[in-house]
Formats: C-alpha cells, sequence, structure tokens
C-alpha cells in the first residue's frame, strides 16, 4: 500500500484479485466495505450534532442550507437539497447548491470543473452568500480547489462553515467552524469514493437534514407532519398521521384533512378539537410549528 497516498486514494488490501473473483465475491466485498464505511459515522456524531446546530439558527434567522460540492458529492449533496422542501414542506428558496458544473453535471459528468478555484469564489459571490446563510462542504479528499476555495469565501462572507471529508487533516478543515471527519479509508475499488466514502456522505447529509426537520417541528412522533397530502397516496398517509397524532378514529382525520386542503399539523389540531381552522393556524403560529405544544394547548 502506497503510505502516502491520502486514504481514499489507496488500495484496500482485501482488493487483490478482485477481478479474478465471482460476481458474488466480488458483491460481498463491496458490501463489506460500504458497511465498514457507514461505521466511520459514529465517530462523528458529536460533530454532526454541531452541524444541525448552525443550520438550524441559520435557518431560524431566515437563512440558508447552502450546500457547496463537486463531483459525486455534488450529486449527493444536490440530491439532498431537493428533497427536504418536498418531504418536510420547508420553502424551496432556503435551501441551495453550489456545484462545480452547476447544474450541467446531470447531463454532463466531467472532473475538470473540481479543479477552477475561482469559479469556486465566484458561484459563493453569486449566490449572494452571507451572515445569515449555513455552508456545507462536501468533499470526500478535502481538497477539491472548488470546494476549499467556496468555502473560504463562504467563511469571508460571514457565512456559517461545515466541511465533510474523507481524510484526516484535509485542508477544507481549515475553513469550517464545524468539521466532519469520515475516516471510511481505502476504497475496495481504489480511489472510487463514490462507494464508501460517497455511502458515508450521503448518510450524514440525510441525517442531519433530517435531524434538522425535527428540530424546526416538522416530524412529530416519526410523523411527517409538514406534509401536504396533493395525490392518493399522501392522502391515505395523512389521514393515517392525523388519526394517529390526535387519537381520534380514521372519519374524522379525513373530515378534519378535507378542511385544511391536505394539511396535516392543522388538521391534527381540527380533529384534536380546535374550533375552528384559523384557531388551528393560530395555535401553530404561537408554536412556530411545533405541534406537539400547539396540542398540549388543546390539554392533548
Amino acid at each position: 500500500m502506497a503510505t502516502g497516498l491520502r486514504r481514499t486514494e489507496q488500495r484496500h488490501p482485501e482488493s487483490l484479485g478482485l477481478d479474478a473473483r465471482s460476481s458474488q465475491e466480488v458483491l460481498a466485498r463491496l458490501l463489506d466495505g460500504q458497511v465498514r464505511a457507514l461505521a466511520s459515522v459514529d465517530a462523528a456524531l458529536p460533530a454532526i450534532a454541531e452541524a444541525v446546530a448552525l443550520a438550524a439558527d441559520a435557518l431560524d434567522r431566515g437563512g440558508r442550507l447552502v450546500y457547496l460540492a463537486a463531483g459525486s458529492p455534488a450529486l449527493i449533496a444536490l440530491a439532498d437539497a431537493l428533497e427536504i422542501p418536498q418531504t418536510y414542506g420547508e420553502p424551496a428558496e432556503r435551501f441551495a447548491a453550489i456545484l462545480a458544473g452547476g447544474l450541467d453535471i446531470v447531463r454532463d459528468f466531467t472532473g475538470g470543473p473540481e479543479d477552477d478555484a475561482a469559479a469556486g469564489r465566484r458561484d459563493v459571490e453569486a449566490a449572494g452568500i452571507g451572515d445569515r446563510d449555513c455552508v456545507l462542504a462536501v468533499s470526500a479528499s478535502g481538497s477539491t480547489p472548488f470546494v476549499v476555495a467556496g468555502l473560504e469565501a463562504a467563511r469571508d462572507a460571514g457565512a456559517a462553515t461545515v466541511a465533510v471529508a474523507n481524510n484526516a487533516d484535509a485542508p477544507i478543515f481549515a475553513a469550517a467552524d464545524v468539521a466532519i471527519l469520515l475516516d471510511t479509508g481505502p476504497e475496495v475499488v481504489a480511489g472510487s469514493t463514490r462507494m464508501g466514502a460517497g455511502t458515508a456522505q450521503k448518510a450524514v447529509l440525510n441525517m442531519i437534514s433530517t435531524a434538522l426537520a425535527v428540530r424546526r417541528g416538522h416530524v412529530h412522533d416519526g410523523h411527517m407532519v409538514s406534509l401536504r397530502a396533493d395525490n392518493a397516496k399522501l392522502l391515505e398517509r395523512a389521514a393515517r398521521m392525523v388519526a394517529d397524532a390526535a387519537g381520534t378514529p380514521p372519519e374524522i382525520a379525513a373530515a378534519a384533512l378535507e378542511k385544511t386542503g391536505g394539511e396535516v399539523k392543522p388538521a391534527v389540531l381540527l380533529a384534536a378539537g380546535a374550533s375552528d381552522l384559523s384557531d388551528a393556524r393560530a395555535r401553530l403560529a404561537r408554536t412556530k410549528g411545533h405541534l406537539r405544544r400547539a396540542l398540549q394547548e388543546l390539554g392533548r
């Protein structure tokens, strides 16, 4: 193993002879690599919790959570940024992604843009990053020029900064208020960080955005209560949520949902005893959208 290389670039000792093995044996080794990579997340939990706090503070101030990435991490980051508003009812403009190569990467996935440090700085400036925002940068190597320069620019603009990388002493950590090290080690296919490193990165981004949703009142007893039901499957799911959260029969839950146009939180409060829709919305406004607090006001 070449010790001068970053750990994510080194050859895994179990990869020797990989190409001579059966598909099932190859798959078993790949799975083992994924599982071992995920284990790195546990050691990073304290830093991940700090990142959630920074992101929550930014959103509470009216700012944004902005993902900054290049290459494979850019695709992971883009998916998270797009899914949060749809899943948890957050305004889409509060979540953004600054990606090397822009959105063209979904059609033409090339590596060149990640080396452009100047573009990273320009794109951060063009996005209007400021002191109300939190910028979350992801880079397996931790040295990707576009991402490192972009995070430095975000820090200089006063934004809260979080860095996720898979190598210790990564240059990107120097520009981060919170450094999340995912020590996933060598890949089964050397340097293919879309595998173990990417799996750990995706887990962390999913965890941050979901924990953020919990903190901001979008989850109640495991239900996605900021959901607005706009198709048959979601209406059925929403009715179960309302019945469960309000402790009412399905028919009462369905009637409450009809009055709210498919919005779960006010429907729960209507089913639980709020006098009307205006009363339900007022209770949610007073509790900043936290359903548990609003139900406690109703004595539930």
